[in-house]
């Protein structure tokens, strides 16, 4: 897929979009907006403007263009008038409706995975994230072959360009599954280097951050082990995961930081960077990060929780980190109240979550470095438990 961001006589541009959604099945409106607003950061951090939003409440999508024919020629309407780019649909559309909106609309048509595929390519660095993102790619693109070759006789045109038979479609589609098989097998091998650094380690309790995407694990990262991991207000900022040794009281233990999770990741994508997530399947303790000022910040953590429960993880102890207080404060704290008042509500706010996670949650800032020493201490002692636990002939001298 091409950038979002084209150079125009030296200048820099971004494309135009709108976003579509739908409220169906059990989706509420509440939740749609919620929806909506990730589905215009990842946009954003893409690197195109959304200029709208259009939204339907339907008993399901509709199957030849998933929004209604009303609804889709209001948008056919704005397109023309504001000479949209690009249209991006919440939900993964199919390959028969993604065809039939770029015929009506004329514009460069993409869903949520797609969107998510695009921003993976961008931030893979790695060969093992490379591989991962481009195996996904081509999983992606192989049902859509059909409409992709549709897509390019119309370009062509004129006599002699026929659009191209069953025998073509089913060549690509033969080259596309050996590719896939190639990067397959290439994971494979980059996953036994993989398991054999892992135990070159030696005897050191793993902790590994986990959590929503853009929820500050990188940055707590870098405050706790001074590393530089990329830390970003984007999405998807880190896709590699980077294990960092770091000695507090004498103590060695190793800390990684992974990919953030998010809603409606494509099934593809999570098959693709499953070896990447086995670094918190191998983790002794899990950091579980949350953006205490997201507004869906709860729903947020079911997300996570999902996720560890669908990787058969919940074994694990897990010490709840919240983060982003300092925002959290400029949001939620009127101006006027008064100082006791606004301690008296944080105090109800951390007892809360004690309560719920059964003591094993801290607050913090991590920009600010609030609270941190708390954080340490509460992730050393649960790192001294465990290694009594796990190597009793190991002495430190605390």
């Amino acid at each position: 897929m091409q950038s979002f961001e084209t150079n125009i006589q030296g200048k820099t541009t971004f494309e135009k979009a709108i976003l579509v959604g739908l409220i169906y099945g059990e989706q509420t409106e509440d939740q749609l907006i919620e929806f909506m607003d990730e589905l215009e950061f990842l946009t954003n951090t893409a690197g195109a403007n959304v200029l709208k939003r259009f939204t339907q409440k339907l008993p399901h999508p509709d199957v030849r263009s998933f929004v209604g024919k009303g609804k889709l020629e209001e948008i056919q309407e704005y397109v023309q008038i504001k000479e949209i780019d690009l249209i991006i649909f919440d939900d993964e559309i199919s390959p028969k409706q993604q065809a039939h909106i770029e015929e009506a609309l004329k514009i460069k048509v993409l869903d949520r995975s797609n969107l998510i595929l695009d921003i993976f390519a961008r931030h893979a660095k790695t060969a093992q994230a490379k591989t991962q993102v481009e195996m996904a790619q081509l999983q992606y693109i192989l049902p859509r072959l059909r409409g992709m070759w549709t897509h390019l006789e119309r370009q062509r045109g004129g006599i002699g360009m026929r659009g191209p038979g069953e025998q073509e479609i089913e060549t690509d589609r033969r080259i596309i599954q050996r590719k896939i098989k190639v990067l397959k097998d290439k994971l494979v091998k980059i996953e036994k280097q993989n398991i054999t650094r892992r135990k070159n380690r030696g005897d050191m309790i793993r902790v590994s951050f986990v959590g929503y995407t853009n929820v500050g694990k990188s940055t707590i990262m870098n405050a706790l082990s001074k590393s530089d991991v990329l830390a970003e207000n984007k999405l998807f900022a880190t896709l590699d995961t980077t294990v960092r040794k770091v000695v507090y009281q004498n103590i060695p233990f190793l800390l990684s930081d992974t990919v953030g999770f998010i809603r409606k990741l494509p099934t593809h994508l999570i098959e693709s960077f499953k070896s990447t997530l086995d670094e918190v399947r191998e983790s002794d303790l899990l950091l579980h990060v949350v953006d205490i000022a997201h507004p869906q910040y709860e729903d947020q953590i079911a997300a996570v929780n999902q996720l560890l429960v669908d990787m058969d993880v919940t074994d694990k102890p897990c010490l709840m980190v919240f983060n982003k207080l300092d925002v959290y404060r400029k949001r939620h704290f009127d101006e006027f109240l008064m100082p006791e008042e606004k301690q008296d509500l944080e105090r109800q706010l951390v007892q809360s979550w004690k309560k719920k996670s059964q003591d094993n949650a801290v607050f913090v800032s991590a920009i600010n470095k609030e609270n941190f020493e708390q954080l340490r201490f509460e992730m050393m002692e649960r790192i001294k438990k465990l290694y009594q636990q796990r190597y009793p002939y190991r002495v430190f001298q605390y």
